[in-house]
């Protein structure tokens, strides 16, 4: 589906968000993310002066290394174009999350680790897709046999209940996704009153 033809306009600004994860060779998990934000018009900043058009107005990156649990071993910040130089100093903060838990709770924990002006707001929006490919690079669909392993199962809760089970449309318990490919956490609804 595509979106209809819009009125007509100018365009001013591009957002490109990338995010990237990868099975690294001593078994542990990177996720990795940049933002680039950019203007199709020249400008003046006050610390960095004349911008081009193209120019970055931010460019950070992220590297979030995790284990089979998803906790946080380690953390890499990069900011190679930031419109301050006092941003550089939210870097460090983001060491803050090693030993946290990419899961349920993770922007709890990453509000409070580098909320605020503890970090970089475009750096800790970063962190937030990167939970969710951290999920589909660890438990997404398996590799096609291609002589290399197949990856582990699903990410779960204790129970053995996939995290995503009523998380969309798609995944609702009572639907026939689930019903078909995870028949053991199906439940059928009681319909409402009005149904009846």
């Amino acid at each position: 589906m595509s979106l209809s033809a819009p009125a007509a306009r100018r365009h001013l600004h591009t957002r490109s968000i990338v995010c990237e994860g990868f099975r690294r060779d001593d078994g542990l998990w990177d996720i990795e993310a940049q933002i680039v934000d950019t203007k199709t018009y020249g400008y003046e900043e006050p610390d960095r002066g004349l911008r081009n058009p193209g120019d970055p107005v931010h460019h950070m990156a992220v590297r979030l290394t995790l284990d089979d649990r998803m906790v946080v071993q380690g953390v890499e910040v990069s900011m190679p174009a930031t419109p301050y130089t006092t941003c550089l100093t939210a870097a460090p903060a983001y060491q803050g999350l090693i030993g946290r838990q990419v899961g349920l709770g993770w922007r709890r924990a990453v509000n409070e680790c580098v909320g605020g002006t503890r970090g970089c707001t475009h750096v800790r929006e970063l962190l937030f897709p990167m939970a969710t490919v951290a999920f589909q690079t660890m438990g997404g669909w398996k590799e096609k046999e291609t002589g290399t392993e197949n990856l582990d199962d699903v990410p779960a809760n204790a129970s053995g209940r996939p995290y995503f089970l009523d998380g969309c449309k798609s995944w609702a318990v009572d639907g026939p996704v689930v019903a078909r490919l995870h028949p053991q956490f199906a439940v059928r609804r009681a319909p409402a009153a009005e149904e009846r």
